[in-house]
């Protein structure tokens, strides 16, 4: 049975050598060290033996088993170590090698208008203000002479926000239009001033192919002695023709709005029927962009200003619109979907 041993260990010690993974190493332990192994088998067999033999092979047995246990641990431990080496290399990486491409997003087709917006009136002398979106009924209306009781109201569906106000002049709304921003910078700037004026601006209203509850706007404020309706006119048809190109018709009619005195209405020849008419345009062949008009003398009042020193003109531009007529869309909800089928076009 000496004999019996040396060649088990011989053998066990063999085949440990030869083992390459973690898993195999494991099976390797089950098979010679376990419960139902040949060296274990062995041992239980001791106490048949005489006394004599039973010490010594005992205490042999007891030493092949201590050797393949010591043997499994440092090849485990060796086994682990390459493991590591091995993912470590698989890590490495030649840093001057290119990185891989990522996707990059771009700007939403409504925020490439307002830039383009912006950069053309500010290479005409205008700065960029913007305001808040939760606006007091003051600015948003009284201060615009539109009342309580005018009817201009009913145009502009109204959210309101509820707030513990005062009076009703301190109600809060989201702002029906950024031209509540207009006394706001008359407070705050002395003339002359040449602003204008981007943000979104909300009405409870229902959605429609032109219409939309959150849409954008800019509006357009410039104050100063000797400003005329001719500098209106001229500043709006060279912004159109910037943005669209001098092929596209224009139409400059009157119009009416309480925060102006004269009014105006400026409209852009449909680009998807080309005049025609469509549901786009209500089948009138134009859509209009944005209302206009020389400030009232109420409105300058109301900011400190003498309407017989100074003078001059506002405008309020709807934004979605805008892309809608250049690029032939004819939803406006198209720019709300979020389907990059349609926003990657830009």
């Amino acid at each position: 049975m000496l004999k019996q041993l040396e060649e088990l260990k011989l053998k066990v010690l063999r085949e440990l050598e030869e083992v390459s993974e973690i898993k195999e190493l494991e099976s390797w332990r089950v098979r010679y060290l376990g419960k139902k192994s040949e060296l274990t088998r062995i041992l239980r067999s001791l106490a048949t033996l005489p006394l004599e033999q039973r010490k010594t092979i005992g205490a042999l047995a007891n030493e092949v088993r201590a050797d393949l246990e010591s043997s499994l641990k440092q090849k485990r431990q060796t086994l682990r170590e390459a493991q590591v080496v091995i993912q470590t290399k698989e890590e490495q990486f030649d840093t001057t090698l290119p990185g891989r491409p990522l996707p990059i997003g771009h700007l939403h087709p409504i925020t490439q208008t307002l830039y383009e917006i912006c950069d053309i009136f500010i290479s005409m002398g205008f700065q960029v203000v913007e305001g808040p979106e939760v606006e007091w009924d003051y600015y948003n209306f009284e201060s615009l002479n539109i009342p309580k009781e005018h009817p201009a109201r009913d145009t502009m569906s109204t959210l309101w926000v509820d707030s513990k106000a005062e009076s009703d002049e301190r109600c809060m709304l989201l702002r029906t239009h950024t031209t509540s921003m207009q006394l706001r910078v008359m407070e705050k700037t002395p003339p002359p001033l040449r602003v204008i004026i981007p943000g979104k601006v909300y009405r409870y209203e229902a959605s429609d192919a032109t219409h939309t509850p959150m849409f954008h706007q800019i509006d357009g404020l410039v104050v100063d002695k000797g400003i005329t309706m001719a500098d209106l006119k001229g500043t709006l048809y060279e912004v159109v023709r910037r943005f669209f190109g001098e092929d596209r018709k224009v139409r400059f009619r009157c119009d009416y709005f309480p925060f102006v005195e004269p009014g105006a209405e400026m409209a852009i020849e449909c680009s998807v029927c080309s005049g025609n008419g469509c549901r786009l345009c209500g089948n009138s062949g134009w859509i209009e962009i944005l209302g206009a008009g020389m400030t009232h003398p109420q409105v300058l009042q109301r900011a400190g200003l003498d309407p017989e020193v100074y003078s001059g003109f506002a405008f309020g531009m709807g934004v979605d619109r805008i892309p809608m007529l250049r690029y032939w869309i004819d939803n406006i909800r198209l720019f709300y979907n979020s389907d990059l089928r349609f926003l990657r076009q830009f």
